[in-house]
């Protein structure tokens, strides 16, 4: 039986920032331009409580299948509790969907209170937060998993979070969602750097695999890059933007292990610290942007 700490550690808590951050831009890019009394405090924080639950019903959903698959069986990361044999497949499978309900409650609530089709946006991100790497053709095992991530926890999160709080989406929004959205991806790449080669053993054909050890290297430096360049496509809208720069050093601190080559779990603090400055510049753009 797994004790109470592992299921947490199964649950990846450094995964987290993937989910607060883009509610934090999207919080951000929502009072830009708009009054304090025109935004809805209860639906950004019913919006948190969907993306919190999905990723973290991802991350069991995850656990669950490379489980059953013995995608796990020669594990370098975090913990995995099915491929660990600390709790069995059909509870971590339980404790998944149990996610994917909140989540799905919370969501329906959002759009009953705000636009009928939002219905149909939860249920795309449910089933492409289960079929990642469930069910019998996993698009997380043909490369697709860095899209996927790019489009729900950069694009729909941060989009979604400005428009239920405020009604309105702009291109502010849009250049707060790419900044995440490649951060959150970024997070993904560095994890599946470390996986090359056992994912590749496996059969698990991530995009890093796809691309080789060098070019993924490339791929998570241009990724971290984004968020840099979107601070100065926001200094349109305000001056202020420009203290996103500030999370450079973050940005550097997680590339380099990338940049210095390390290998396996060589590479593990870097999805920490990648997860960290993606929030870092999530929080300074959403202040900038409130106060701009």
């Amino acid at each position: 039986m797994a004790t109470a700490s592992q299921w947490i550690q199964g649950a990846r808590p450094r995964t987290l920032p993937n989910a607060v951050a883009p509610v934090v831009a999207g919080v951000g890019a929502a009072l830009h331009g708009s009054s304090w009394d025109d935004f809805s405090w209860w639906k950004a924080v019913l919006a948190l409580a969907v993306s919190v639950s999905l990723i973290i019903g991802v991350n069991f959903a995850n656990d669950y299948s490379d489980g059953v698959r013995g995608t796990d069986d020669e594990r370098v990361g975090p913990l995995r509790l099915v491929g660990s044999g600390l709790a069995s497949p059909g509870s971590v499978k339980a404790a998944a969907f149990i996610c994917f309900g909140i989540g799905a409650v919370c969501g329906l609530v959002l759009a009953i209170a705000t636009a009928w089709w939002l219905v149909l946006i939860g249920a795309v991100c449910i089933a492409g937060a289960w079929f990642y790497t469930g069910g019998k053709r996993p698009y997380g095992y043909a490369g697709w998993g860095e899209v996927a991530v790019f489009t729900f926890f950069g694009l729909v999160a941060v989009l979604g979070t400005q428009f239920v709080t405020t009604g309105r989406i702009d291109w502010v929004g849009l250049a707060c969602a790419v900044g995440v959205g490649a951060v959150s991806s970024a997070v993904l790449v560095v994890n599946n750097l470390r996986d090359i080669p056992t994912d590749a053993e496996s059969g698990k054909i991530t995009l890093a695999v796809r691309l080789g050890d060098a070019r993924t290297r490339l791929l998570f430096a241009a990724l971290l890059a984004t968020p840099l360049v979107m601070s100065l496509v926001l200094a349109i809208a305000t001056p202020w933007a420009l203290v996103g720069l500030i999370a450079a050093p973050l940005l550097w601190q997680a590339y380099t292990p990338v940049r210095t080559g390390a290998q396996g779990p060589g590479l593990i603090p870097s999805i920490g610290s990648t997860g960290k400055a993606m929030l870092g510049w999530a929080v300074v753009t959403a202040v900038a942007l409130a106060l701009g």
